[in-house]
């Protein structure tokens, strides 16, 4: 999962008529991760979750390296016996029902109200908090995706700003994205989040990269917040100055 996105730049100005496959990136201070859609959304709706519940970025951090080990951060539909979703949760073990767990909300809130349960999950190993939750065969195997799962935390619990990009080929008829979707977005967002209320700045970099990450299921074009702007082209890299400078609302379109 975890490929540079170093080729992809590279191709993009050597071959600058080659239009790329749907694709996200996250880039902090501390490095770049390539995602394809999929994995960028189930990254968003972990950190909306652990938001709405008011835990902290070490919760995500396990969180991710969980999943990243169990299923590359993929809502599954099969795994071994009968483990399903993202964190390969199983129906037999009282997690739920298969429909449910393929629900990554649902799937990532029966997670994190086990791992609150772990104690001092704050400050033991990765792995160690991983397994005493998911009681996995090859527990030891968690460790190896820390570093990630902390890149990935720090883009989109929103603590770095302007970190996560999308890009997906828009469709033939460019038309505004509809209403509809549009409202239904905000609806996914806030059965994730709770409250969408933008009540601190790095909330907001949250919801914004949530959109960034959806944008390609509800037809975003644009997604605007705290004066910087994310646009649906591929030619432009990252997050651009500009747009409305409020940091009290996000702008969907």
């Amino acid at each position: 999962m975890a490929i540079s996105v170093g080729l992809y730049q590279l191709l993009k100005k050597t071959q600058p008529l080659a239009v790329p496959e749907a694709n996200c990136s996250v880039k902090t201070p501390e490095g770049e991760l390539a995602l394809d859609i999929e994995q960028a959304q189930i990254s968003a709706t972990i950190a909306a979750v652990a938001e709405r519940r008011k835990l902290p970025e070490r919760a995500v951090v396990i969180a991710y390296g969980t999943a990243l080990q169990e299923s590359k951060l993929s809502n599954l539909a099969y795994g071994d016996r009968d483990s399903v979703g993202v964190f390969q949760q199983r129906p037999s073990q009282g997690w739920g029902k298969r429909k449910q767990l393929l629900d990554p909300v649902y799937a990532t809130n029966r997670f994190f109200a086990a791992l609150v349960k772990v104690k001092n999950y704050r400050k033991i190993p990765l792995a160690d908090a991983a397994q005493a939750v998911q009681r996995s065969a090859g527990g030891y195997a968690y460790a190896q995706h820390e570093s990630d799962a902390k890149l990935l935390a720090s883009a989109f619990t929103g603590r770095v700003p302007k970190s996560v990009h999308c890009w997906y080929p828009p469709p033939k008829a460019s038309t505004p994205a509809p209403q509809a979707k549009t409202a239904e977005a905000r609806r996914q967002l806030t059965r994730a989040l709770g409250n969408p209320a933008i009540s601190t700045r790095k909330r907001g970099w949250l919801v914004a990269a949530w959109s960034v990450a959806y944008a390609q299921k509800y037809g975003l074009k644009r997604v605007g917040f705290n004066g910087a702007t994310w646009t649906n082209e591929w030619r432009v890299e990252g997050w651009q100055s500009g747009g409305k400078a409020s940091d009290s609302a996000v702008d969907i379109s």
